[in-house]
């Protein structure tokens, strides 16, 4: 018997905690190359293998300790009730126009070059406010990063009080006039204390700092402490079958995607939509002065969030439109990015009113909800269970979200909900819904600096659901909020990820998200082999307009129940109103945009089909003008798309995994490259180029003495 054998035999038995069962399968996996060296420690153990692999079962810090005794519980009872539907699906790419209301395009916005408008902002730090707020990095803000984070660990390793820590912030914050007094007063107060205790206990430098943070503009630093990898039980991945195209006219369900509502119970019209802040439109903005900086009736196209009456008009629009609708996905984002200015107690009023809201508005029908990173104050700030200080943890947030998701999930959830705010549920017999919090996978979320690896079990626990569904057949359906393949999502667990997708190809039939606020996708490929795609996570639209967007909600139609049942999505359709009309004719008109398989000339929603639409789109341009219309729900005012900006979005199509463009859209840029020959490209890329170099004097200018002084 090997040293592995006399351990589990000394330790494993008779417990049942759902931690020791994954530590258990990990261990059994290294039986099978037999271990050299077990140790215990005062928090857990670790095993090294004979090849020297040594691999830790546990925190080695007390301080970030994680231990959870999950109860071996599923929720086995469906939450749908036995439907047979035939919902009228849209029309194929070879039917008729259907309600496709809005096919001209509207009037162009008067903005900026695209080129010229990034120069402006990149010659600022309020650039770097701008990238922070939408997640958009480059550089610059790399550099600001790095500035900031080494003054603060200056500041904290030289005794400096929080109190004088938050003046200088502040000083620095309105005298490079980054924020208005009020803003950066604001952002001070509730980011300020989080930042300053999570430096002050790691050991890492401002470069690893950042990189973790912003991520690619950053370098890809190597950090020890935050490499880490699931753990698979030793159950080898089923033969992969091609997917079928669902039946034609087989039952499908007819189901509703909202997110990122972003209601602002504080928008009120005529209010200055043109302010200097982070969000205008509000009763704080004071009155606009001229009429073209007038916040409209039901909403704005400049940083606004969405006012009641058209959260009111929506939702009875959908009502009224759509009363087959068979259950309700719900991707997060309940408040306003006011995230100088909230509170615990506003946020938490937000979230009851909207659930008793979605309640009223549809009766009986289950709603599955995902949480978004704004529903904690401050933003992105989401502790994993080991932050057990009162002041700092979350449970305010998860006990809530557990009584009022009640509504709708069963108490066999209460468990994960309350310490993570992921739960499983089975909505039909074989049709598993999960979903995840995604904010364990969001690099600004500032507690995973102390300890990143798998946040409160999330991803071993989401292995062990999809082992079980596998074992029972069931096909599964993955909610969140934060795509996992999005700049926002950190590159180890974006890759720990998407190797379960990988792994669970044939459980996994379709993702869903929100977050970007546009109307997009991700294809994932099997990460052994990037040329075969195995899946796709569906991004919904944004109801709020933040900003140069259109309203907009998506319909998905899934094969439904019968025999031969994919659970794929069959089609999905996005509705949306013109907002600039809504306010010039005092209401709304919500209408279908468009049908995926008709507008695409898709025949099926497959992860190949998609992966062959994304591969059209690079050599079509007219297709990909037609995506990219859609992208903005059609916004009268969306900016102009150079090359560069098709190869960002094209590359963010192809990428389930974040922070690896590198790996997954150097084919897709170079075929771009080449296929861009026209006057507009050459004087983009020419005028990008000299941009370039201009933007780099001053860091080289800054590189000069060290030379001199032999110190380069």
């Amino acid at each position: 018997m090997c040293a592995c054998a006399r351990f589990l035999s000394r330790v494993i038995p008779g417990q049942r905690s759902y931690l020791n069962m994954l530590n258990t399968l990990y261990i059994l996996a290294l039986c099978a190359l037999c271990s050299k060296n077990i140790q215990a420690t005062p928090v857990g153990y670790t095993i090294t293998a004979e090849n020297d692999e040594t691999v830790v079962l546990a925190q080695t810090e007390e301080e970030f300790r994680d231990d959870w005794n999950y109860k071996l519980q599923q929720s086995n009872i469906p939450l749908l009730t036995a439907l047979i539907k035939n919902h009228t699906l849209p029309p194929t790419a070879d039917g008729s126009t259907g309600r496709l209301l809005w096919g001209l395009d509207q009037d162009k916005s008067s903005h900026l070059p695209p080129f010229v408008d990034k120069a402006l902002k990149l010659l600022n730090l309020k650039q770097v406010a701008f990238e922070i707020e939408n997640s958009v990095m480059s550089k610059v803000s790399c550099t600001a990063c790095r500035a900031g984070a080494g003054l603060l660990q200056h500041y904290t390793k030289t005794g400096k009080s929080e109190k004088e820590i938050k003046k200088t912030i502040y000083q620095f914050c309105v005298n490079l006039k980054i924020q208005s007094s009020r803003v950066c007063e604001g952002i001070t107060e509730l980011f300020a204390g989080e930042v300053i205790y999570v430096l002050g206990k790691v050991n890492i430098g401002p470069d690893e700092i950042c990189s973790f943070v912003i991520g690619d503009a950053c370098g890809d630093v190597y950090n020890p402490y935050h490499e880490w990898e699931v753990v698979f039980p030793p159950v080898p991945k089923p033969p992969v079958v091609e997917p079928n195209v669902p039946e034609a006219n087989a039952p499908t369900f007819k189901v509703l995607h909202i997110s990122d509502t972003h209601y602002d119970p504080y928008y009120m019209e005529g209010a200055n939509a043109d302010c200097s802040e982070p969000l205008c439109c509000r009763l704080t903005n004071g009155q606009a002065l001229t009429k073209e900086s007038a916040a409209g009736k039901w909403g704005d196209y400049r940083k606004c969030d969405t006012p009641k009456i058209t959260v009111d008009n929506m939702l009875q629009h959908i009502q009224d439109t759509h009363p087959d609708i068979d259950y309700i996905m719900w991707t997060g984002d309940l408040p306003p990015h006011d995230i100088w200015n909230q509170t615990k107690d506003e946020n938490i009023k937000i979230l009851k009113e909207t659930v008793k809201q979605m309640s009223i508005m549809f009766p009986g029908i289950p709603i599955f909800p995902a949480l978004g990173n704004h529903e904690a104050a401050p933003v992105n700030s989401f502790p994993p269970p080991f932050v057990s200080n009162p002041d700092s943890s979350i449970a305010w947030l998860y006990d809530e979200l557990d009584a009022q998701w009640r509504k709708w999930l069963p108490s066999s959830v209460s468990n994960t909900v309350r310490r993570g705010a992921f739960y499983s549920v089975l909505v039909r017999p074989g049709f598993r819904l999960i979903s995840l919090n995604m904010n364990y996978c969001n690099n600004k979320n500032w507690w995973l600096l102390l300890n990143s690896t798998d946040p409160a079990t999330e991803l071993q626990w989401f292995i062990y659901e999809l082992q079980s569904a596998e074992f029972n057949g069931e096909k599964v359906h993955v909610i969140g909020h934060i795509p996992p393949g999005h700049s926002d999502c950190l590159k180890v667990w974006s890759r720990n990820y998407y190797a379960i997708i990988s792994r669970y190809e044939s459980t996994i039939i379709s993702q869903f998200f929100g977050h970007t606020h546009y109307d997009e996708f991700e294809v994932f490929y099997d990460h052994t082999d990037l040329a075969r795609p195995i899946n796709v996570a569906y991004v919904g639209p944004s109801v709020s307009p933040y900003y140069d967007l259109n309203p907009g909600y998506r319909i998905y139609y899934v094969d439904g129940d019968h025999d031969k049942t994919t659970r794929a999505v069959v089609d999905h359709e996005t509705w949306t109103m013109n907002l600039k009309e809504a306010n010039i004719y005092g209401y709304p008109i919500w209408f279908q945009l468009y049908s995926a398989r008709q507008s695409f000339g898709m025949d099926s929603l497959r992860p190949r089909d998609w992966d062959d639409f994304v591969e059209r789109m690079t050599n079509d341009p007219k297709l990909f003008e037609l995506f990219y219309k859609y992208y903005f729900k059609a916004s009268p005012v969306r900016p102009m798309c150079d090359m560069e900006c098709k190869k960002k979005i094209l590359c963010d199509l192809h990428s389930g995994r974040s922070h690896d463009r590198k790996n997954l859209c150097q084919s897709i840029e170079s075929r771009i490259d080449s296929t861009s020959t026209t006057w507009r490209d050459w004087f983009y890329n020419t005028i990008s180029v000299s941009v370039s170099v201009i933007m780099s004097i001053p860091r080289l200018t800054m590189q000069v003495p060290k030379y001199v002084l032999g110190l380069g």
